[in-house]
């Protein structure tokens, strides 16, 4: 799930991941450097606290600013966990690549060959898998439909066919394949096409394709409502309304949909984005589909399947996704053999000034050559 404030790139490519600190690979200058901007990220966006994961030549090094737990002052857990919002739409993205491969699914088909869309603001009869997958269906947002800034709104239930139809009976604001819009529609659409194909649930999918074999032992798909409660070690999360600042780490504001419902740790990401550049996750053809990019209008982000590209100060070509969700906000990017995510404790307000700089300049440090 994607809420208001820019996505900021979860990057990628791919070797084997370790863990642990390594000198040569993670210079004291390049640790200072990386310090330094992440005070200066949880100072400007006015959240409690941030870790910091980068990756490189299969050495983990991690940082934190800040603090987990506002009431007791607690840092950040070691390999913290929590909610990864819609980098959960990469995993989804590739579990449909998977099955494109397979010629399970056609990638530029009609989404009506695999179940039924109409409304208002799609129609399955011209809307393909790709335009799903490219957020280039002009399906409207079912989220911007809901006002989730209040803890009330954040505990009731939505079936996903509801919200599926408040995307569906908005009017679509221009022909499918014409232009970019994010549209967190888009992947309920795409959970479902998945389950229609395979005759199982998405995140049982996800799980035995992608977390399993990846060995990512900190990822799971939550199953809700019975595990609202994030597993492992993790830092608390945060609301901020009406001024004050509350505790919602106990809910689940996605409710356990294909757009934002899974839980990691930074370590995993990267292993992930890695792991998926690396051709490891989909074979290369469907790999380069989803690299096969449009123009974000609005930004200087290209948009794949799934994934989002970025060229850095640097030069370097950064890939990955981001994710925001009441109470967490995930960040970063990858490039050959380096990976970055950055996990907030609280999305940071629209008034924030200078966050997605601070987050760029982040990315460019841990990335650079």
């Amino acid at each position: 799930m994607k809420w208001p404030l820019a996505v900021a790139a979860t990057l990628v490519l791919a070797i084997p991941v370790g863990v642990g600190g390594c000198a040569d690979r993670h210079p004291p200058d390049r640790a200072a450097r990386l310090q330094t901007l992440l005070d200066r990220l949880v100072h400007d966006a006015a959240v409690p606290g941030a870790q910091l994961v980068l990756t490189r030549d299969g050495r983990d090094l991690t940082l934190t600013s800040g603090v987990a737990d506002t009431s007791t002052g607690a840092a950040f857990p070691d390999a913290a966990r929590a909610r990864i919002a819609s980098n959960t739409k990469t995993f989804v993205a590739s579990v449909v690549l998977q099955l494109v491969a397979q010629r399970r699914v056609e990638l530029d088909a009609p989404v009506a060959r695999y179940l039924p869309v109409a409304g208002p603001g799609g129609d399955g009869r011209a809307i393909t898998v790709r335009n799903l997958l490219q957020h280039t269906s002009a399906i409207p947002d079912y989220l911007t439909m809901l006002d989730l800034d209040f803890v009330e709104a954040l505990t009731r239930d939505h079936s996903i066919g509801d919200l599926i139809r408040l995307g569906l009976d908005q009017p679509a604001t221009f022909a499918p394949g014409v232009s970019f819009a994010y549209s967190n529609t888009n992947y309920l659409l795409a959970g479902q096409l998945i389950e229609r194909v395979t005759g199982t649930p998405v995140d049982v999918e996800v799980t035995q394709r992608i977390i399993n074999p990846l060995g990512l032992r900190d990822t799971y798909w939550p199953r809700y409502p019975a595990e609202a409660v994030i597993r492992g070690p993790h830092p608390r999360a945060y609301l901020e309304n009406d001024g004050g600042r509350t505790d919602i780490t106990d809910i689940d504001p996605n409710g356990g949909l294909p757009d934002g419902a899974m839980i990691s740790t930074g370590h995993d990401l990267n292993r992930f984005f890695l792991t998926l550049l690396s051709g490891a996750v989909v074979p290369p053809a469907q790999l380069a589909e989803m690299r096969r990019t449009v123009a974000d209008p609005h930004s200087a982000d290209r948009v794949g399947l799934g994934l989002f590209g970025k060229t850095t100060a640097s030069g370097v070509e950064v890939w990955g996704h981001g994710g925001s969700i009441p109470g967490f906000y995930t960040a970063g990017g990858a490039a050959p053999d380096r990976a970055i995510t950055i996990i907030l404790n609280q999305v940071p307000a629209e008034s924030s000034s200078g966050v997605d700089e601070i987050i760029d300049a982040l990315v460019d440090e841990a990335t650079r050559p």
